[in-house]
């Protein structure tokens, strides 16, 4: 996956969900209120507020919902719309997004095409078809057999131009596909835009990649742009961006057929708050809800920059009358209910978030993402995290420094509140050799909201790949990725199928077979030895009841000093390695409340605390003074 655009990639801060209660917080710092315009940490909008994108579109896949963008990194801030990269974020929850990074891009993934705008994906037979518009000069279509790409040309040419049958209009913009693949398979692409008169249906051919026939010319009242198309209860739905004289809404016509006979049924949406510019929208259903995504521009705003090519990610829910007409969309700022809860003792990829201060996003060496640009006082919000009656006992995160004092914090509630452990990070020899740091923890039940507050001294701190906890139900294996694998854990809570490495570090090497990780129980894997230093290796067990059990090629030495244990009778995980990064192979256990060397993997305690350390007023300028501080870095680039 190839690295973002790194032109103003500047977050928004948000505010925790304390910040602004109370009326002396209120009237203290009513003069800064221009900048926070709600109570709650707002998840709905903006959604991955650590990225400026737009023209949201969704793909339901595999119990996630999967929401393709526009890539506004790619624009200069007062530079004009030039995006020729999608992005894609994904939640299970609706309250928590991962972000996927870059999926496709042009000319790279299809060399015919210079813009990529306002993706729209649809899945069929096991394919994954992601159109897009070449700015308003013609739509292709991409593929891929996965949601997170990478999604490459799968036509060789623009699948819509002005040579297609009945494509022709006055100043017509060939763009915003939107795609509808119907009941029995057949495929149907609206699109068009600049009048009224210049909306377009035309079917697909079988294989999703050719039209067929001629395109439907109708007039939809204020057409403007931003086709999409949806089918419920046997009703076809046309929706559309309407133009400045009809409010740039998100308005809709039905039908009982896909290509005609559509007629004008009113609003879904009014003008987003915090845009007053162009619109563009999707509906989709999960779980049984359907859902509205938008773009509007509130972390411009907020950042205080220019925002007409600076725009983000929003959701709402969707809902319908009895005849099947829309409930017209009231826009909130946490509206949307979370489905469900954030699991813990699954591997969490540390690019997954509610909200966020200060962090930004960057393909991983290991593969996926991570989280880098980490100053102090940075940190990440997750929704909803189910940490069961039992509660967590150790925290794991896999890590990257060049340097050591880093620290994370997990905070309760909010990013002042309960203290529940800490972990150190030590210097790991280069920001993209990863190892694993421990801690144990101690107050972290129920069902919470969960802070990751980063510290440290200076800038660039460490970076974060992935994180979770162990519980004292015996909650243990940590769910892997790209195919690696590990062993069963015996009484271990889950089992350790697509376990995780222990070592993502060194250059040249490939993945073992197994090289698996446990926790909470007797791990045994099956890794071949791969002495280049990648992923996998020649594994260690662990005794009964805990330990860490991975190995990665190349010449394994624990280092003294930097041991670490995950609780537990068992073998420890020592040190560092030579040659690569790792946990380590054997090694007596570490005392968790003692940091470990440079070399190593330890971890620190400290007590819990009974009440957040700051009152909402210290909270709110805490987060004031990280966006004067991105604004600050903005500026410099």
């Amino acid at each position: 996956m190839r690295a973002p655009s790194t032109s103003d990639r500047t977050a928004v801060t948000n505010v925790g969900a304390s910040a602004l209660h109370g009326p002396l917080a209120q009237a203290a710092l009513a003069s800064l209120l221009v900048l926070v315009t709600s109570a709650p940490a707002l998840a709905d909008y903006p959604i991955a507020s650590h990225r400026y994108l737009a023209d949201p579109a969704a793909l339901v896949h595999g119990g996630r919902v999967y929401l393709y963008a526009s890539n506004d990194d790619d624009n200069d801030v007062a530079g004009g719309y030039t995006m020729h990269s999608f992005v894609c974020v994904s939640s299970s929850d609706l309250k928590n997004w991962t972000d996927h990074g870059i999926v496709f891009q042009v000319p790279a993934d299809a060399s015919w095409a210079q813009y990529s705008w306002a993706p729209q994906p649809v899945e069929s037979n096991g394919t994954i078809f992601l159109y897009f518009g070449n700015n308003a000069n013609g739509i292709g279509v991409a593929s891929s057999t996965s949601p997170t790409g990478e999604f490459k040309d799968a036509k060789g040419s623009a699948l819509v131009d002005s040579s297609t049958p009945g494509a022709s209009g006055t100043n017509i913009w060939l763009f915003d596909p939107g795609v509808l693949v119907d009941d029995d398979g057949t495929g149907y692409l609206a699109f068009g835009g600049n009048g009224e008169t210049n909306a377009r249906i035309i079917k697909l051919g079988s294989g999703l990649k050719s039209v067929s026939g001629s395109a439907a010319a109708f007039a939809p009242t204020g057409f403007f742009e931003a086709s999409y198309l949806f089918k419920r209860n046997g009703t076809y739905y046309y929706a559309y961006s309407s133009d400045s004289d009809h409010g740039l809404r998100i308005d809709y016509m039905t039908s009982k057929s896909p290509m005609s006979g559509y007629t004008y049924a009113g609003t879904i949406a009014d003008q987003p708050p915090v845009n007053n510019n162009n619109n563009h929208a999707s509906e989709f259903e999960f779980n049984s809800q359907w859902y509205h995504a938008y773009h509007n521009r509130y972390v411009a705003t907020q950042a205080g920059i220019s925002t007409t090519y600076r725009r983000n990610l929003a959701l709402e829910a969707l809902d319908f009358n009895s005849d099947g007409t829309v409930k017209q969309v009231t826009y909130t700022t946490d509206g949307v209910k979370q489905v469900g809860s954030l699991d813990p003792y699954t591997r969490v990829e540390g690019e997954t978030m509610h909200a966020q201060s200060g962090i930004e996003t960057e393909p991983a060496g290991p593969g996926g993402m991570d989280v880098t640009q980490i100053d102090n006082g940075d940190w990440i919000a997750l929704r909803g995290v189910d940490f069961g009656t039992a509660g967590a006992k150790t925290f794991s995160a896999s890590v990257a420094s060049t340097k050591s004092g880093g620290s994370i914090e997990l905070r309760l509630g909010s990013a002042t509140g309960m203290l529940v452990g800490t972990c150190s990070v030590p210097s790991t020899g280069a920001a993209q050799t990863y190892m694993l740091t421990t801690c144990d923890v101690s107050g972290a039940t129920g069902v919470t909201d969960l802070y990751l507050v980063f510290k440290g001294t200076g800038s660039a701190l460490f970076n974060l790949d992935y994180w979770q906890f162990t519980g004292g139900d015996g909650n243990a294996g940590m769910g892997g990725a790209g195919g690696m694998s590990g062993g069963a854990g015996a009484g271990a809570g889950m089992s350790g199928a697509a376990g995780m490495t222990a070592a993502r570090g060194g250059t040249g090497g490939h993945d073992g077979a197994a090289g698996s990780f446990g926790m909470g129980g007797a791990v045994s894997g099956a890794g071949g030895a791969d002495t280049g230093g990648g992923r996998g290796g020649t594994p260690a067990s662990a005794g009964a009841g805990g330990g860490v059990v991975a190995g990665t090629g190349g010449t394994q030495a624990p280092a003294a000093g930097g041991s670490m244990s995950l609780g537990g009778a068992g073998t420890g995980a020592g040190g560092a390695e030579s040659g690569t990064s790792t946990v380590g192979t054997s090694g007596s256990p570490a005392s968790s409340s003692t940091p470990g060397s440079d070399s190593g993997c330890g971890c620190r305690l400290e007590s819990p605390r009974d009440a957040p350390r700051a009152g909402a007023v210290a909270s709110l300028l805490f987060s004031l003074g990280l966006l004067r501080r991105r604004r600050s870095r903005q500026a410099r680039r």
